[in-house]
């Protein structure tokens, strides 16, 4: 570095000589991806633009060392680092035997849960046949609950965890955000495949047999759906009418009966009541939906 001073200091450097050594041994050291970029400064003329490009493109090797590096340690320091993590979490529980309490309550629940028979739906007799198995199957299963049939029951309850209850798995606080957001996609879900099956049973198969059909009715029962959250009643009084309206319509285009005007009543009362928590279809969907989410 002290003879290269010294040579600008008497303008005797050689700055072409000096960035073709330094561009081959970038061509040598770097990564294959920035084999382009290093090529590209070969042709640069202009000494400034050729040192500012030399230095962007030393300071993206040097990332991409430090990557290879972290990605090269990553084994050695993940087998540390749950060492060290399971130490330090003993340690803790150690100090403060009450540090797990909720995370406790929610295990146990859900092991609770598992050997609690389920719920039944009188007023739908094909409940079964929409639903499929149960999600609490191993309320009639004689084997022993294992460990991950009860942690998979424990997420499945955060997915209907009530936003009211703050006794919340300590373990699980960080995921609290992501998992309300698949809780809310979920229940929207729910309420969409009930609106469908509510419409299709008073369609018909010509009608619902009709993707077209199907898709607008999904589309227009999803923006329709934005305030179910503050105002369920409200927003299925809409849905309600607007699906009644679109099935009037689709049955007068293609050359079908109209519904009835009793017909017409009990669609619009049907969707209306999947506003309630208890609603049958609401829960068989849900208890289908459960099901399926379980056996992921």
């Amino acid at each position: 570095m002290d003879f290269l001073k010294q040579k600008a200091e008497h303008e005797a450097l050689d700055v072409p000589y000096l960035s073709k050594y330094i561009l081959n041994m970038m061509t040598l050291l770097c990564a294959p991806v920035r084999d382009e970029a290093v090529q590209k400064l070969e042709n640069v003329t202009d000494p400034v633009q050729l040192l500012r490009g030399i230095f962007q493109v030393l300071g993206l090797m040097k990332m991409d060392m430090v990557n290879y590096t972290i990605q090269s340690l990553q084994p050695h320091l993940q087998e540390h680092s749950i060492q060290y993590e399971r130490a330090k979490f003993q340690e803790l529980l150690d100090e403060q035997p009450s540090l797990l309490n909720h995370t406790t309550k929610w295990l146990t629940k859900a092991a609770a849960d598992l050997t609690m028979p389920p719920p039944t739906c009188p007023d739908t007799p094909d409940s079964s046949s929409v639903a499929g198995p149960s999600p609490n199957e191993a309320a009639n299963n004689p084997e022993p609950l294992s460990p991950s049939m009860v942690l998979s029951q424990g997420f499945l309850n955060l997915l209907l965890w009530d936003p009211e209850n703050e006794e919340f798995p300590e373990t699980l606080l960080m995921d609290r955000t992501r998992l309300q957001e698949l809780e809310s996609q979920l229940h929207q879900l729910t309420i969409l495949a009930s609106v469908l099956l509510v419409a299709s049973s008073f369609s018909g198969s010509v009608l619902f047999g009709s993707p077209q059909f199907v898709d607008k009715l999904k589309r227009v029962t999803k923006s329709l759906m934005e305030d179910f959250n503050s105002r369920p009643e409200e927003a299925m009084l809409t849905v309600s009418e607007q699906v009644s309206q679109e099935i009037h319509q689709s049955l007068k285009n293609m050359g079908l009966a109209a519904l009835s005007s009793d017909n017409t009543a009990s669609l619009i009362g049907q969707l209306q009541n999947i506003a309630k928590k208890e609603n049958c279809v609401r829960s068989v969907i849900a208890q289908a939906l459960e099901t399926k989410v379980e056996s992921l």
